[in-house]
């Protein structure tokens, strides 16, 4: 070799282990159903050992890792949305041009609630999605190349010759769909777990996400936390692959297909009488056939902390009521001031 060609490979090897050392960021951002478990995740996943609390509205922790000895940690930025679908304006909070690249999103959906999971999945996915091409948008402004960058790293995780390239709608940002609380969900009947079995692997797949299922069992614990080991650090994730609905789903972005899923779990009859426009809602309306959304309270209540029983605070909630009443009160006075004001000056 000459010279120079020596020189040039020992700075690009320098420069190689200055990369590999070099410090890293991410940011994983936990939505989902309210007490469906995002908080315990997050802290078993950071070595916490500590009781997890309600989330208020949007919270915020951090984690570390070192890649190996004496280099420097990489570090986790870790969001969670409180709530399930009523705070869904704080979305656009963590979610930033600034680390719209080394974003990821964690759906944590609670088994045991198969009414409200199609809805929180909708309203929360819908949300995020739109925040999303906004800032990809105005990237795109000013830098279309990095834009451009973005909306192929939709499809890192389907491969070329994926019989549903042409089929699926991969979500812009890395995302895990994660079934919580299967211990309870494990005593369903059978055709109950088959559905929803079913209807999370299609919609996994169609957005080019991971899905899996986690309850108490350690072995759950080990193969969830090398999926969010893998958002938040890089590190290799688990191996294990499993689309049995009597076992818990382990399932990695790109390896299902719509051939394996199936059709909507309805008889032909059924589907032939629903009129839907897009898959995506062929199978929300036969999901919902089986589990009709629950009635929800009026949104303004939901919006309102305040009136959230997870934040109750009795002397607090006490000395509120005595304000709400004063102010009512005071509404009523002022009412019949002004309708006197009224009443003078037609008199007039």
């Amino acid at each position: 070799d000459h010279l120079w060609d020596l020189a040039v490979a020992e700075v690009q090897a320098k420069e190689s282990a200055e990369d590999d050392a070099a410090e890293t960021e991410r940011s994983v951002f936990f939505i989902g159903n309210k007490n469906g478990g995002k908080t315990s995740i997050i802290l078993r996943c950071i070595d916490r050992d500590e009781a997890p609390k309600p989330t208020l509205a949007l919270e915020y922790t951090f984690g570390r890792k070192a890649k190996g000895h004496n280099t420097p940690k990489d570090i986790a930025h870790f969001w969670e949305l409180g709530g399930g679908t009523s705070l869904l304006d704080l979305i656009q909070i963590p979610i930033t041009s600034e680390n719209i690249r080394t974003f990821s999103m964690v759906l944590v959906l609670d088994l045991s609630k198969p009414n409200e999971l199609w809805p929180t999945m909708d309203s929360l996915l819908q949300v995020t999605r739109k925040r999303v091409d906004k800032i990809v948008a105005d990237i795109g402004k000013s830098n279309s190349k990095a834009a451009n960058q973005i909306m192929q790293n939709m499809w890192r995780n389907i491969p070329n010759n994926h019989p549903d390239r042409e089929l699926i709608d991969p979500f812009p940002l890395p995302l895990l769909i994660i079934g919580s609380k299967y211990d309870i969900f494990q005593d369903f009947e059978s055709e109950k777990r088959k559905i929803i079995c079913k209807t999370l692997r299609f919609v996994s797949h169609y957005f080019g996400a991971s899905l899996l299922f986690t309850g108490k069992a350690e072995s759950h614990k080990s193969v969830l936390r090398s999926y969010i080991n893998h958002l938040a650090f890089g590190q290799d994730r688990s191996k294990l692959v499993s689309v049995d609905h009597n076992k818990p789903l382990v399932i990695p972005a790109g390896s299902d297909s719509l051939s394996q899923i199936g059709t909507p779990p309805a008889s032909d009859n059924d589907l032939r009488q629903v009129n839907a426009r897009t898959p995506m809602e062929l199978w929300k309306k036969t999901y919902e056939r089986v589990f009709s959304p629950e009635n929800k309270h009026d949104s303004k209540d939901l919006k309102d902390p305040a009136k959230d029983s997870q934040y109750a605070e009795r002397d607090v909630d006490a000395m509120r009521a005595v304000k709400d009443q004063e102010l009512e009160q005071y509404k009523r006075n002022a009412d019949k001031s002004w309708k006197s004001m009224t009443l003078g000056l037609h008199v007039r």
